[in-house]
């Protein structure tokens, strides 16, 4: 979730875990198929004879939504309210722009891990320099608008924001790779997605 810029003195510094092989962040618009690309890399690390974790930005994102819909006595059966999400995300921020990414580096602090993906980075001013300067790479997601958008009409989220402000200045993230997710073709998105692990291995 997008936030506003803070100096790079207020952010702690990192402290990298020695003994991991790679650490991968996939990131582009809502739709373009992360979840699944980060599934896929699990699936390739671990034929590789590597352990593998998904360690979440947005993780304290999701129990507050879950405690959003207890506390109005429904649930959210683990489905993503992204427009709810998306103000929870603008709140925390404004209270501590830092409080997603510190919280990101308490956890990844414990994995163990040869390789660590994240699925969800939208924020290029506070977030990614951080997880730059800890070592990840990052490989950006693309699709055509239009497979994008049916793409986000099928999954079944408890609201959508097909335009979020949360992701219009991505292109202020260099990615390392780019792969395009146009073709829903699990193949070939299998074989690129090989192709960029081997080449961060």
């Amino acid at each position: 979730m997008a936030g506003a810029d803070v100096e790079s003195s207020q952010i702690r510094p990192v402290r990298a875990r020695a003994g991991w092989r790679a650490r991968i962040v996939l990131y582009g618009f809502t739709g373009c198929g992360k979840s699944t690309s980060a599934a896929i890399l699990c699936e390739l690390a671990r034929k590789r004879g590597l352990t593998v974790e998904i360690v979440k930005l947005a993780e304290p994102l999701y129990r507050l939504q879950h405690a959003f819909y207890a506390a109005a006595g429904l649930a959210d059966g683990g489905a993503q309210d992204q427009a709810l999400l998306e103000v929870i995300a603008r709140e925390l921020r404004r209270l501590s722009p830092t409080s997603l990414v510190d919280d990101f580096l308490r956890r990844l602090d414990e994995a163990t891990a040869d390789v660590v993906v994240n699925d969800d980075l939208r924020d290029p001013y506070v977030d990614y320099p951080v997880l730059q300067r800890d070592g990840f790479r990052f490989v950006r997601l693309v699709c055509a608008e239009d497979v994008r958008r049916r793409r986000l009409a099928g999954r079944g989220d408890l609201s959508t924001v097909v335009e979020s402000a949360t992701t219009v200045e991505l292109d202020a993230i260099a990615p390392d790779h780019v792969v395009d997710n146009s073709i829903n073709d699990r193949t070939h998105l299998e074989s690129s997605l090989a192709g960029v692990l081997d080449r961060l291995l």
